[in-house]
């Protein structure tokens, strides 16, 4: 192959590389396993004999998916064994990189936990058709299924979705004005600040791996969600003091959230769920060191769908 092609099929890669991560995430719900999925599909990229090729992006969507529902299928007993619960891997977004409702949803903790919930076929399926709005033809060929057996999978993950997840929700400019005001409570310890922002039922899901000590079950009730939260700013929080702690307001997956750092590293996100009066009905807290790598590189990702 001579040098100009090569870089031709680098180009063509790197036009689809945003998609093809935009894919494996919303499949797999971390991001290093999404990043392995796409160096995966770079290798069988330029070993393939593209001048059979027609359509480079689908041809490398269908590589991606295949290789993320593989993956999700290897690393499902691990996540059924975790230590506490298990949360997606958060990453950070911003600018454009979310044009629309339907990306910014379809990216966010809340949407990720629920996609957990489903096998990984189903969860493969669910994203392909919902959120890339592929045919299910496309998608049988992608996952190596027939077109009846993704139609069925399409079926029963629209309606567990639908059922899991709230009809409706607070626009992004309530919500982000809402994260502001619990940001403004949170890291001056006043709870009722924070009382006022919460669902009485709100639930706190606390993710540390083991690695770092978190809740191990739900923390419900917005008197106890306050008090934890408020007491952040006050007392040592996973070896750091609050003299040396930073907090920052930032887009994560999609959604307004926190960064909680210490002088050499961070130490944790959150994330919120809203209702449709803009009270906060579930709250994410990332501190598993493991999962926080994406943060701490401090790259906004693009998860666009188009």
């Amino acid at each position: 192959m001579t040098r100009p092609s090569v870089d031709r099929d680098q180009q063509v890669f790197h036009q689809h590389r945003n998609l093809l991560f935009s894919v494996a995430y919303r499949v797999l719900g971390t991001a290093a396993d999404a990043e392995d999925a796409v160096q995966d599909a770079w290798i069988r990229w330029s070993a393939a004999d593209r001048s059979q090729v027609a359509d480079p992006k689908a041809y490398l969507t269908r590589i991606v998916s295949n290789l993320a529902l593989e993956r999700l299928r290897s690393t499902r007993p691990k996540r059924e064994t975790y230590v506490g619960p298990w949360l997606p891997e958060p990453i950070l977004t911003g600018g454009d990189a979310a044009e629309t409702a339907l990306d910014a949803e379809s990216v966010s903790m809340a949407m990720l936990v629920v996609l957990e919930t489903l096998s990984p076929l189903e969860r493969a399926v669910f994203v392909l058709k919902e959120v890339f709005d592929f045919s299910h033809a496309e998608i049988a060929e992608a996952v190596e299924r027939s077109e009846v057996a993704v139609r069925q999978a399409a079926h029963r993950a629209r309606k567990h979705v639908r059922a899991q997840r709230p009809r409706f929700t607070a626009d992004r400019s309530r919500q982000r004005k809402v994260t502001e005001r619990f940001f403004a409570a949170a890291t001056g310890g006043d709870v009722n600040a924070l009382m006022e922002l919460l669902s009485p039922d709100v639930t706190l899901w606390t993710d540390g791996g083991g690695k770092v000590r978190q809740a191990m079950r739900p923390v419900v009730g917005a008197q106890t969600v306050a008090a934890w939260f408020a007491a952040i700013g006050t007392v040592t929080y996973q070896g750091v003091k609050p003299a040396d702690m930073n907090a920052e307001l930032v887009e994560i997956n999609g959604g307004p959230g926190m960064v909680f750092s210490g002088p050499d590293r961070v130490i944790a996100t959150v994330t919120f769920d809203f209702d449709a009066e803009g009270r906060i009905i579930a709250i994410h807290n990332m501190a598993n060191p493991d999962k926080l790598q994406a943060v701490t590189d401090g790259t906004a990702h693009d998860i666009r769908t188009r």
